[in-house]
Parts: C-alpha cells; structure tokens; sequence
C-alpha cells in the first residue's frame, strides 16, 4: 500500500492516507500519457488559419495580354499562383482537429498522471478546508504553510463554499472538481493540491477503470478455460 501524508493548514501532518498500489506505484505509462495530452493539446487548436485559392482572390476577371504574339508565357489570369499577389495552392484552411480517445485510456492516464505527481513529491494532500475564508490573503497563508510554490491545481471537495471566491484572484493557481479534472490538467501545472475528500473521489474515479479491467480479465480467462475444456 502506498501511503499519503494528510497535512493540516499549519503544514504539519495530520494522518497517513493509504491508498492501493495499482494507483500509486513507481511505474510510470509515459506512452498513455503521450497519447492524451496530444489528445487533448490537439482539441484545444482553433483551426483558424485560412488562405485564398486563386478564385477567391479579387480581380484577375481579365486576360493581361493577347496569347500570341508577345513573346512571353500563354496566361489567362493575374491571380494565377504563380504571379504574385495570385492565389496560394494547397494552402491550410479552417478545420477541426478535435478528435477523442476511448475512455479507459482517458481514464488511465489520469491514474498515470496523478501517479506521476506522486512520484515527483508534488502531490499535497491537506484536511478538508471546512472553515469558511473572508479574504484571499487567508488562503494564501495557507499555501505558504503547506510551502507550494509554482503553478498550482487545486481538487479542493469538501471546503467551504467560500474557498471558490478567494482562490479566484491568486495567480497560477487553478480550482477544479475531482469530476472534471483530466491527465492534461494535471501535468500542465507543477503541483497538485488536494483534499482528503478531493483525492478519494478522483480515486473512485481511477477505480472504475480497474474493476472494469478486472472483469474483462476474467471474462477472458473463462472463454479460454471453456475452449481448452472443448478442446479436451
């Protein structure tokens, strides 16, 4: 079992927080979370850029000159792309690069990506933040005492209501729910800051996809077991 310090706001440990090892673990997929932060990088491209193709280029309705007789090359239009302020050939045109991943590849590079901070020592846990805060300076103290410094996502589930309103204005510093967080989320910023309640629903979350694995497996192992059987 791997274990998680639980701090309280003062910095000082609290309780230990264990958590299985399929979750947190010293080995890393670094292929999964390739894939999904492409993924997701890819889904955030706007697809903007846009050229003219020579029939939307204005002017050029007029031959420049007669076709025989000039010396020079035969052409029919000065918006040709081979004459400047022409066309462009085979130039990008607004497109949509959004494509998605199955989800329990999502989902394992989540498990990966939380994995990761782990690891690294980046991963803060504190009590749920159950005291409503006034000011933003209060939670700034806070951060200091836990001593975060750099960018910052924070799954602070089960805080007060007011924590919404005096984390807003701090820079580098995000607050997201455990149910919307994703691998991408988690890897952009430096440190991830947790809740106890925060951390168990993302580990809910990851366990989902075990257990589905887990079925798999054994429905697997049972085909295999009845076609050996037949076999026999």
């Amino acid at each position: 079992m791997a274990e998680v310090t639980v701090l309280n706001k003062q910095g000082q440990e609290a309780e230990k927080l264990n958590v299985s090892d399929d979750i947190l673990n010293d080995n890393i997929n670094t292929a999964v979370l390739h894939q999904a932060v492409v993924m997701y990088q890819a889904c955030l491209r706007q697809g903007n850029a846009s050229t003219k193709e020579r029939a939307f280029v204005s002017g050029g309705g007029a031959k420049p000159y007669r076709q025989k007789g000039t010396g020079r090359a035969r052409v029919g239009s000065s918006r040709n792309p081979l004459w400047t302020g022409g066309g462009t050939v085979f130039g990008p045109h607004p497109r949509d690069f959004d494509y998605t991943l199955p989800k329990k590849i999502k989902k394992i590079a989540l498990r990966e990506s939380l994995k990761s901070k782990y690891v690294s020592n980046n991963l803060i846990c504190v009590e749920d933040l159950s005291e409503p805060m006034n000011k933003t300076k209060e939670f700034v103290q806070v951060i200091k005492d836990l001593g975060i410094k750099g960018k910052t996502i924070a799954i602070l589930d089960g805080s007060d209501e007011s924590i919404v309103k005096v984390t807003r204005n701090i820079p580098y510093f995000q607050l997201m729910r455990a149910q919307d967080i994703n691998a991408y989320d988690i890897l952009r910023h430096k440190n991830i800051l947790t809740t106890r309640t925060g951390l168990n629903k993302l580990i809910e979350r990851i366990n989902k996809i075990n257990v589905s694995s887990a079925k798999v497996q054994e429905e697997t192992l049972k085909d295999d077991r009845s076609e050996g059987e037949k076999l026999e």
